[in-house]
């Protein structure tokens, strides 16, 4: 009888055991996942010119998100940027697809966002930068600027205007919007003309880039005077300015980090993996993603500084 009645007491004791585990469990709040945390992940993006509220492929991007978290998804359309901002700083939506501008106005507004990637180039391109285009041989260098008339872009023109005096006045050079030696253009296309007529020695131009600095000789300001009959051998590019990248797919900074890592696996590979997904998410630049961080879009922070600044 004594040797029956240990196994019981033995089971007695795991029984109180599991017991005390179950009401110890019970004391504790269940950690709530990161999915009901959120509820419904919503993706913000700016509707396109007379498309209103529709997303092509709404149901098809929905379907691939919601597949690559794990959880209930829905796209959110705002009228335009800055009412994507305002929704993604109040927390309204968890992701948004910016401007390289837009995401810098963005941070600059909430320091609450990160970027996780940006699109790439079929031709390895993965940013713009300025340049400023002389023609034979009128304009030495950059010092030589204020003896001579250099054509400039419209004031609201990334490439030809905004950056190359961002980028220039944070590199020390004097240059304001009334700088007396800028023969501001109607537009881009004007500008480039008044350096192949001689109404200009000098143009700030833009030219696309690969992540390590070479020239992706394919658009930009000097194919496009090459394109309306310039020799190229006459033309010469006197200063680049520091990489614009292509605007960001960007998350808030207290997503959870699993999310985050989830949308960067999904994005990378989506080129590659689901080709027409890629194709409805991203129209304008066709080699797929790569990661980026908030370091790539320093130049982005220094031309809306600028402007909030009012600085001229």
């Amino acid at each position: 009888m004594a040797r029956r009645g240990k196994p019981a007491a033995r089971q007695a004791v795991k029984m109180c055991a599991a017991a005390l585990l179950a009401s110890s469990a019970a004391a504790w709040p269940a950690h709530a996942d990161w999915r009901d945390d959120i509820g419904t992940f919503r993706i913000g993006i700016v509707a396109e010119p007379g498309g209103g509220n529709t997303v092509p492929g709404l149901a098809r991007l929905t379907e691939a998100y919601a597949n690559a978290l794990g959880m209930k998804v829905e796209f959110v359309v705002a009228r335009d940027y800055a009412a994507l901002i305002e929704a993604q700083a109040s927390g309204r939506v968890q992701y948004a697809v910016y401007s390289a501008l837009a995401y810098a106005t963005a941070s600059e507004r909430c320091g609450c966002v990160e970027p996780l990637v940006a699109p790439v180039d079929a031709d390895g391109a993965v940013a713009i930068r300025s340049v400023l285009v002389t023609r034979d041989g009128r304009l030495q260098d950059l010092a030589a600027m204020a003896s001579h008339r250099i054509a400039v872009a419209p004031a609201d023109n990334v490439g030809g205007a905004l950056l190359p005096l961002a980028a220039l006045s944070a590199a020390g050079v004097k240059i304001a919007q009334d700088s007396p030696f800028l023969a501001r253009a109607a537009s881009a296309t004007a500008a480039e003309t008044m350096l192949s007529g001689g109404d200009a020695d000098g143009l700030f131009g833009w030219e696309a880039a690969d992540a390590d600095g070479q020239s992706a000789h394919s658009g930009g300001t000097v194919a496009r005077l090459e394109a309306a009959g310039i020799p190229g051998a006459s033309l010469r590019v006197l200063w680049t300015s520091n990489l614009l990248r292509y605007g960001p797919h960007a998350v808030r900074s207290d997503l959870d980090p699993e999310a985050k890592r989830r949308l960067t696996v999904f994005l990378t590979n989506l080129k590659s993996q689901t080709p027409d997904v890629y194709d409805l998410l991203e129209r304008a630049h066709t080699g797929g993603f790569s990661r980026v961080s908030q370091k790539d879009y320093a130049i982005a922070v220094a031309i809306v500084r600028r402007a909030t600044a009012g600085q001229e």
